[in-house]
């Protein structure tokens, strides 16, 4: 039975009802197998987007010139669109990108493409300046205000080999952490976890072409510890409601985990839409009003990772931790028992609906009555038998036995006075 005891009266409640109360009502773990095709095509997406498309890397991994110039000119605004145009004329190739950084008058526009040398990086800045005339800092059209720097291709690769390191050192420690806290199959179910929130971040940005660079990275790392955050809190809810588990006959561990996972479902709903909500803002704001790159990097790779951990946390970490420690032989025999008891709960419900007037057993029977622990049970067969006795036993006269416990034959009466005592 996959649904536990809790999930009927849940039913009757709305949806934001059950989500706040936890009782079990949204069974997760029960569809796990639709959970785990849902996320293998996922998966499955974002490996073919990353081996056959690949990233849109940055002159920080791939090497290159950088050119930047003020946004305002003798004759007005600089638009983006007007640099890229001019860029084109003057070489006969596009830049690579080309963005607004800034607001106001510190507003600048930044150019970036492919390695260029000395006589291509003086003709293009000749060219910007002819055509803007861009000024400096005093409103005066300056040459010197369009600058130029180069970009080396091993920068963005120590950036990388720092960044695989300290993914792999992360990724060590938590799993001593979780072995050591919880336990081995709960560890393994994060690192999963951890791993398809990795997949499927780099996978969007190969799927929608964002440019990766160093605060990709950055955010990338960052994403981690808040799903890990999110899986923890889930675990350790499962820790509590298993406790002494294997002793018990109500649930099974499938079941004990699901509960779990509706308790805390709530809670990992707020934290995502709280983490998200300032993310959404340096998108909105960083980047549409202020459009700094560095900004929009960071807050893409959040966003992602974000609402990949979040999903994870709820629809895959759980699930996998069930499919594993059902492997154990252990919990397979506690699964076993749960079933047999209900089955026995079941036929005696069915037995006690055929002996009861037919009247009566028009009226279906609640539920609860499926709910009722071993301890209730006990309680109720004590109390039928207990009334079984008591109508089996014939009334008696209450004088011939207050006689007989004093002692005299039944139905005598002594006479003597109730202060004095026989010799």
């Amino acid at each position: 039975m996959a649904a536990n005891d809790t999930q009927a009266p849940a039913k009757k409640e709305g949806l934001f009802h059950r989500l706040y109360v936890g009782t079990g009502a949204f069974d997760v773990v029960g569809k796990r197998k639709r959970w785990y095709i849902f996320f293998a095509a996922l998966i499955l997406v974002c490996l073919v987007s990353i081996i056959f498309r690949g990233f849109n890397l940055g002159i920080d991994f791939t090497g290159g010139t950088r050119i930047s110039l003020p946004a305002q000119g003798a004759n007005g605004d600089i638009s983006v669109t007007q640099v890229e145009d001019a860029f084109q004329e003057s070489l006969g190739r596009e830049p690579a990108a080309v963005q607004t950084v800034g607001t106001g008058d510190a507003a600048t526009i930044q150019i970036r493409s492919e390695a260029l040398n000395n006589d291509e990086v003086t003709k293009v800045k000749a060219d910007l300046f002819e055509e803007f005339q861009p000024v400096n800092a005093q409103g005066e059209p300056s040459e010197r205000s369009i600058s130029d720097s180069a970009v080396s291709a091993s920068w963005g690769g120590e950036i990388s080999q720092q960044a695989l390191i300290a993914l792999a050192v992360f990724l060590v420690l938590v799993t001593i952490f979780l072995a050591m806290y919880f336990e081995k199959w709960m560890a393994v179910s994060a690192l999963v976890a951890l791993i398809h929130d990795i997949v499927i971040t780099a996978g969007v940005y190969s799927i929608v072409g964002f440019e990766v660079t160093p605060a990709t990275i950055i955010g990338l790392l960052t994403i981690l510890g808040f799903s890990l955050y999110d899986t923890v809190v889930v675990f350790d809810k499962i820790k509590e409601n298993t406790r002494g588990l294997l002793g018990l006959t109500r649930r099974t561990y499938a079941e004990a985990a699901n509960l779990a996972l509706n308790q805390t479902l709530m809670r990992s709903i707020n934290t995502s839409l709280i983490a998200v909500l300032p993310v959404i803002g340096l998108l909105v704001v960083g980047v549409g009003l202020l459009g700094v790159g560095t900004l929009q990097d960071l807050a893409l790779v959040q966003l992602t990772g974000i609402i990949a951990g979040a999903l994870s946390s709820i629809a895959l970490a759980t699930p996998i931790l069930v499919d594993l420690k059902m492997r154990e032989p252990k919990f397979q025999q506690q699964a076993a028992r749960v079933k047999a008891r209900r089955d026995n709960m079941a036929r005696k419900t069915a037995d006690r609906e055929a002996s009861i007037a037919p009247a009566e057993a028009a009226e279906p029977l609640g539920d609860d009555v499926l709910a009722t622990d071993d301890e209730s049970l006990d309680a109720e067969l004590r109390q039928e038998r207990a009334m079984a006795a008591a109508n089996s036993v014939p009334a008696r006269n209450p004088k011939p036995a207050e006689a007989h416990r004093k002692g005299r034959p039944a139905g005598k009466h002594s006479g003597r006075p109730s202060g004095k005592r026989r010799r």
